[in-house]
């Protein structure tokens, strides 16, 4: 069972599956279009899955639907559980509180306790944020440098011991670490296999990009098409790790080979897959797409000024599991797509 699959990290992992020889279970009933406008729908995708892949059947259902999530486990009672289905804006959440909380949170939990009642064994992996750690890594010591900013004392990347406590989340992070700490709990509580995957930028060709979500896609996009890119603080010089659908949706199948239960890892693309916005425009330039932008020094309440993922204990638990895409295939990939 895939929810939010007609989402980047949704549709990916159905595909993966049924390439697997799984029967898939997609459910999406397609408010990213409420969220974000017509720009944002997942209609097209999930018509996609529908029509081309082989197994996948479809549920129009909305995970806030109590009774609805209840039945559709007690007739499916799924072997593997994928919940990627979310309010995933930042930036939107402060106008829509009430939805925010009550997708994140309460849609978790009803699947949570819906998977615990009729198959408690099945591996869970939930998508969380690396938005639970709020503003906390801005205070992490940081060095300026042309066109980024890094960590200052050799520090890699973030992990998993970072607080999310006592800091500035935004309405957003605060409803996913509601979510992200009941996926703990159930693991932990009720002795099940669910992983809490804290991504950062997960991007991909798929991915419905607009301004407040789909940060890479969306500026690609921008690009691509002449439309002016709003830069928010920070001089430009913020810094996201990128990690590929399919590197997550392989991850995940490797969860379910081996799950822990309630167990928590951070899951970006690394430093390798790092990048600024200045240095996104630079590369954009160089393959013939100048980007036109304009900058407000006011930067987004609570955004990061440099989150780089520490994959260490990713690769400790996961031995199998690499980045198959580094950063020019990822852009590349999503420049072919807008461009066919």
């Amino acid at each position: 069972m895939v929810t939010g699959s007609g989402g980047l990290i949704g549709s990916e992992c159905a595909r993966l599956l049924a390439c697997e020889g799984w029967n898939v279970v997609g459910v999406d009933n397609d408010m990213r279009q409420q969220f974000f406008g017509p720009a944002g729908t997942t209609r097209a995708v999930v018509r996609d899955l529908v029509d081309s892949v082989p197994g996948y059947r479809h549920f129009d259902l909305d995970i806030r639907d109590r009774q609805g999530v209840r039945d559709l486990f007690a007739g499916e009672r799924p072997g593997f559980i994928i919940h990627t289905a979310a309010q995933p804006s930042h930036d939107k959440a402060a106008s829509i509180p009430y939805d925010d909380f009550d997708v994140n949170a309460v849609g978790t939990m009803n699947m949570l306790v819906a998977a615990r009642d009729y198959c408690k064994d099945s591996p869970f992996c939930f998508t969380s944020t690396n938005k639970v750690y709020g503003d906390r890594p801005n205070y992490l010591p940081l060095r300026e440098l042309e066109k980024r900013w890094d960590y200052a004392g050799g520090l890699d990347g973030i992990d998993e011991n970072m607080s999310i406590d006592n800091c500035l989340h935004s309405v957003f992070g605060a409803s996913k670490v509601a979510a992200d700490v009941m996926c703990q709990e159930f693991g932990r509580y009720f002795q099940m296999p669910v992983g809490i995957f804290r991504g950062g930028c997960l991007t991909g060709p798929q991915h419905s990009a607009v301004e407040l979500h789909g940060y890479l896609a969306y500026i690609i996009i921008c690009a691509m098409t002449g439309k002016e890119y709003q830069v928010y603080g920070y001089k430009g010089k913020q810094v996201r790790d990128q990690i590929h659908s399919h590197d997550v949706a392989n991850l995940f199948l490797e969860f379910y080979k081996a799950p822990r239960a309630g167990e928590v890892y951070n899951l970006g693309g690394g430093r390798s897959n790092s990048i600024s916005i200045l240095e996104t425009i630079d590369l954009l330039a160089g393959m013939g797409y100048p980007l036109k932008h304009s900058y407000k020094p006011e930067n987004r309440v609570g955004d990061h000024i440099c989150y780089i993922s520490d994959l260490s204990k990713i690769h400790r638990h996961f031995p199998n599991w690499k980045l198959e895409y580094d950063l020019p295939r990822i852009v590349g990939e999503i420049v072919q797509a807008h461009r066919a």
